[in-house]
């Protein structure tokens, strides 16, 4: 007796950055996709994309362009010969051009689906073994059941609850609410320095809010090069963000429309009051209702489902890839990137990620972004290395734009001369790190980005003389 075909050959759980990019990869190879997403807009319409574009990395992108046109005008563009008066912040049309860049990736999100013949069903969806997935309508039609020969888990993450801080979004907020405020508040509170945190506060510092952030660790950006991150918390404090290290914070109560915040650092127990207070304290992977008890997936104690060097789960033919998984940060850009290689895999095409060579940037002003291992990761392990460190206020370009904060740093294996890390916080960082993540890639020495002419007077000078540098080469100067 043969076997009953499936519905589909491949199932994707999740439409955002690594979804939408596995169903579409798979869709052009020739099997026959389906992809789930219970993503909901505002005005209750299903819509595509995720926390990528709707709450994320995008709208956060987007704001910050707004505030930091209204901090130049406001406190840099006399430097220019410019003078205007009555400088306004219209936050609604802020949030309105936002939202209008948010709309149109979703379109797009959705046209790519309908040019490639992606199936797209907006519901909720459960894995309940390797071959079927339970599909839940927002409407009131009853659940079914469809199967597939492969099923890929692309169902991305959500923020991190706090019990001593119950979000109500009206005065304890989430990053999204954080996200679409209508007015700056005066006194914003951020529990958490990581990545959206600071990102938060690099936004509404310049729309004239007073930014405290609250981060238990005694360290800033622990995930970043040591010396960037003391330069990004100089140049931040100078700025005006008010940055707590070992702030753990204790309780918080709602007292005359603002937030009682207690924290204890090591100097006592303080107590501070805010407008909003922004909870930003990490991501949790969005597995505790995507996979049935029946299923028998191996997750760990925080939800992240196993996977192996393929992204294949404990479970044969069923994969999980972006912010499911420890393989990598949870990045959009790593997210994609695994959507392209499982799609590929499936369809019998390699094509292995390079974990190593995945770029990190966190969007403020200036920007940080950096590739590869940091200093102290590298002595840890008692690596034989060489640095270099070049300042933007040495390269012309920076100084015609006025955008001489932060550094390029470059790291090296010192026997082989082989690149190792590069760490930037300056303007464009997210930009300039495409180089050197190429260059990387094909295991480029310090020699090899010394020889590649750059063209002057550029921002990505700095790139240049921090590998003249290591090469013995600079002048340390560029004019």
């Amino acid at each position: 007796m043969s076997q009953q075909k499936n519905d589909f050959d491949v199932i994707v759980i999740g439409a955002g950055p690594a979804g939408y990019v596995a169903a579409t990869r798979a869709t052009q190879l020739g099997l026959k996709t389906a992809c789930i997403d219970n993503w909901v807009s505002k005005n209750s319409t299903p819509c595509l994309g995720g926390n990528y574009v709707n709450g994320g990395c995008i709208s956060a992108v987007a704001l910050l362009e707004s505030a930091k046109l209204f901090n130049l005008v406001n406190h840099g563009i006399s430097d220019h010969g410019i003078s205007a008066d009555n400088i306004q912040a219209d936050i609604p049309q802020m949030q309105k051009r936002k939202e209008s860049i948010v709309a149109l990736l979703n379109q797009q999100v959705e046209k790519i689906f309908i040019d490639n013949k992606v199936e797209i069903i907006k519901a909720d969806a459960q894995l309940i073994n390797p071959n079927r997935v339970e599909i839940i309508p927002f409407s009131d039609n009853l659940p079914k059941v469809i199967t597939a020969d492969k099923i890929i888990l692309a169902a991305g993450s959500s923020p991190v609850e706090l019990k001593f801080a119950p979000i109500d979004n009206e005065f304890i907020i989430d990053v999204q609410t954080a996200l679409n405020l209508q007015s700056a508040p005066k006194t914003l509170g951020i529990i958490g320095a990581g990545a959206i945190g600071i990102e938060l506060a690099g936004i509404w510092n310049k729309l004239g809010t007073k930014v405290v952030i609250l981060e238990a660790q005694g360290s800033f950006m622990t995930m970043a090069d040591q010396e960037i991150s003391d330069e990004a918390f100089k140049l931040y404090s100078q700025q005006g963000m008010d940055i707590r290290l070992c702030a753990r914070v204790i309780s918080t109560q709602i007292e005359q429309d603002q937030v009682n915040v207690e924290y204890e650092d090591s100097q006592g127990r303080h107590q501070c009051l805010f407008e909003k207070l922004v909870v930003a304290s990490g991501r949790k992977p969005n597995t505790e209702t995507l996979i049935a008890a029946s299923a028998d997936l191996l997750l760990d104690e925080d939800g992240f489902v196993h996977v192996d060097e393929n992204c294949c789960s404990t479970l044969p033919g069923v994969y999980a890839i972006g912010d499911l998984t420890l393989s990598g940060p949870m990045l959009a850009h790593k997210g994609i990137e695994e959507g392209f290689f499982v799609a590929e895999l499936i369809a019998q095409q390699q094509s292995p990620i390079n974990y190593h060579t995945i770029p990190n940037v966190i969007y403020t002003d200036p920007e940080i972004a950096w590739v590869g291992q940091t200093e102290q990761d590298l002595l840890a392990i008692g690596e034989n290395i060489k640095t270099s460190i070049f300042p933007f206020s040495s390269t012309s370009r920076s100084l015609i734009k006025g955008t001489t904060s932060g550094m390029v740093k470059m790291i090296m294996q010192a026997d082989t001369e082989i690149i190792l890390g590069v760490h930037i916080i300056g303007e464009l960082a997210s930009e300039l790190i495409a180089e050197v993540v190429l260059a990387m890639e094909f295991s480029a020495t310090a020699e090899d980005i010394a020889r590649t002419i750059h063209a002057h007077p550029t921002i990505s000078e700095a790139i240049h003389e921090s590998a003249l540098a290591l090469s013995g080469r600079s002048l340390h100067i560029s004019v």
